[in-house]
């Protein structure tokens, strides 16, 4: 294991940020809509059973305490009622034959090259530093068997990276006393968020609520008339990214550096091919 020093600064973050879009291109994907149908699971209950299942049968506030920018009246309309119909290991096995499906049909044969079985290499070792402790979402997917292929095994760790950071940025966000529409108004203000019409299209929340978190920012001096941060409101977000590199940085450790600049490269890569293949809606992104 090699210490902090020796990792260039952002180094964990910009890993991460290559890494993700593998985990999260399911969410989007048809595959993992017609797995879930078969199951009787349709609509937005979908990603909350998929995303939550590691955790067990849990019921609409332990998804909103663990999701955070999710409305709970949004969430309860369909949990626990998903239960009903399906179970969570059911979930998970229809989640993992939609990975498979999807990322053959996004990367082709990119899901048998050697590039795929380094970059799953690389990505479980650094996955062996998390840490499980206030981490739910994290802890639960830990609990998870490995898959035997290359590129699942790649997608499952990036899946446990990617929790492992979000389950520490809750905290930031705490810290910084930012409430769930706060910090989607922020995050969105900062220009590198989920657009309006995203927000209001999957989180639940209301146009006035979003007004209304728009104001208190306001009232704080971090966001000015035309939903711009202030200079207070850009260090608060880069602040919140620095604390959440912070408390994110023992995986990235303990791969080390030359293995995390590897990892990035393998990770840009695949996301690269993943966003030629059109894996992701881009209105959900875009600025309004």
């Amino acid at each position: 294991m090699t210490t902090s020093s020796a990792l260039p600064e952002r180094a964990g973050r910009h890993c991460q940020n290559a890494l993700n879009p593998f985990h999260s291109a399911h969410y989007f994907a048809p595959e993992l809509t017609a797995e879930l149908s078969e199951l009787g699971v349709e609509g937005r209950a979908g990603y909350f059973a998929v995303r939550s299942a590691p955790l067990g049968a849990v019921g609409a506030g332990t998804i909103a305490a663990t999701f955070y920018s999710f409305k709970h009246e949004l969430i309860a309309q369909h949990v626990p009622q998903v239960w009903t119909v399906t179970t969570p290991q059911a979930v998970l096995d229809a989640r993992l034959r939609a990975v498979d499906a999807a990322l053959r049909r996004l990367l082709g044969d990119a899901v048998d090259s050697p590039e795929m079985a380094e970059a799953a290499k690389l990505a479980l070792t650094a996955a062996e530093g998390c840490t499980r402790h206030a981490r739910p979402l994290y802890s639960a997917h830990a609990d998870l068997p490995v898959p035997e292929t290359p590129h699942l095994a790649y997608w499952h760790a990036a899946s446990l990276l990617r929790e492992h950071r979000g389950d520490g940025h809750l905290v930031a966000l705490l810290d910084a006393e930012l409430d769930p529409t706060e910090a989607l108004v922020s995050h969105a203000a900062s220009g590198h968020g989920m657009s309006y019409r995203g927000i209001l299209a999957t989180r639940g929340w209301t146009p006035e609520e979003l007004t209304a978190a728009q104001e208190r920012l306001r009232g704080r001096g971090l966001l000015v008339d035309a939903d711009e941060l202030t200079e207070a409101g850009t260090a608060l977000r880069k602040e919140l990214e620095r604390t959440t590199d912070r408390l994110d940085r023992a995986p990235y450790e303990h791969l080390g550096a030359a293995g995390v600049a590897r990892l990035t490269e393998l990770a840009a890569g695949f996301t690269a091919r993943l966003m030629e293949s059109g894996a992701f809606p881009q209105t959900l992104f875009a600025r309004d």
